[in-house]
């Protein structure tokens, strides 16, 4: 109140940096979701009208202000539709953690229930294959499944349901199989589907020499909560993403640690 009082300014109360802080977290985020792709211009497009439309409002040009409120008015709409598939990301996301913290219970259990039983899954039936399968060359793409369903990229491909060996994983990719095109469903000790589609990635910031197959595994991390594992056909090299971010030219030690550490 002193400081209204002695320099007309308004008080800036709690709720008020709080507000601030509230709106720079969303800019931000969007702005994350943004990066790399080719919306970010439009980002920068919109994020300036919204400056400009405020700037005129505050000035008194009312002709102006009119004009641009209702071009920003269309672009909300506008960034609804061009921002689908980061939307459908957060929400996913949002629901993930509202499942983790509802269901934590559940997942108490199951570390309990690992902490009793020493098998735990069968990681070696998955890295066994990826060495035998990084040796020959072979391309494969293996998904699995944490928290999120993974139904609607099982009904791309075709279910299998079988238990996960080495020997029937480096069947599923051997390139004379009619089920080698696509990747594998994985969870747990069970392989669900083989020959899935994923969505690829439409970032601009990663490596170009990167095939389909990678920008598939980049791709399905950023719309679900999956591990991908990458055996390139080029160099054999094996690589894993998780949350779109790829992990390039790992060891079988690294492999077993990433499927370990991420509850595949």
């Amino acid at each position: 109140m002193i400081t209204e009082a002695i320099l007309g300014l308004p008080t800036l109360r709690l709720v008020d940096i709080l507000d601030i802080a509230l709106v720079a977290a969303l800019v931000y985020y969007i702005y994350r979701m943004a990066r790399g792709t080719n919306v970010m211009l439009i980002f920068w497009a919109l994020l300036i009208l919204l400056l400009a439309w405020r700037v005129a409002d505050a000035l008194g040009m009312r002709l102006l202000g009119a004009i641009l409120g209702g071009v920003a008015s269309v672009g909300l709409i506008a960034l609804v539709v061009i921002f689908q598939p980061e939307i459908r990301k957060f929400l996913l996301f949002l629901g993930t953690k509202t499942q983790l913290d509802e269901s934590l219970w559940k997942r108490l259990r199951f570390w309990r229930r690992n902490m009793q039983s020493q098998k735990g899954v069968n990681y070696e039936a998955y890295i066994n294959a990826c060495m035998h399968m990084s040796q020959s060359k072979t391309g494969a793409l293996i998904v699995f499944k944490r928290q999120n369903s993974v139904d609607e990229l099982i009904n791309t491909g075709e279910r299998i349901d079988a238990l996960a060996s080495s020997a029937l994983i480096e069947a599923l990719f051997f390139k004379n199989s009619p089920l080698h095109d696509g990747a594998v469903i994985a969870h747990g000790n069970h392989l669900l589907a083989a020959r899935c589609i994923l969505p690829v990635t439409s970032r601009l910031d990663i490596d170009p020499n990167l095939g389909l197959r990678h920008r598939s595994a980049i791709g399905v991390t950023e719309q679900l909560d999956v591990l991908s594992v990458i055996v390139s056909e080029e160099t054999g090299a094996i690589s894993y993403a998780l949350g779109g971010q790829i992990h390039h030219d790992i060891s079988p030690v690294e492999l077993r640690q990433a499927l370990e550490k991420y509850d595949c």
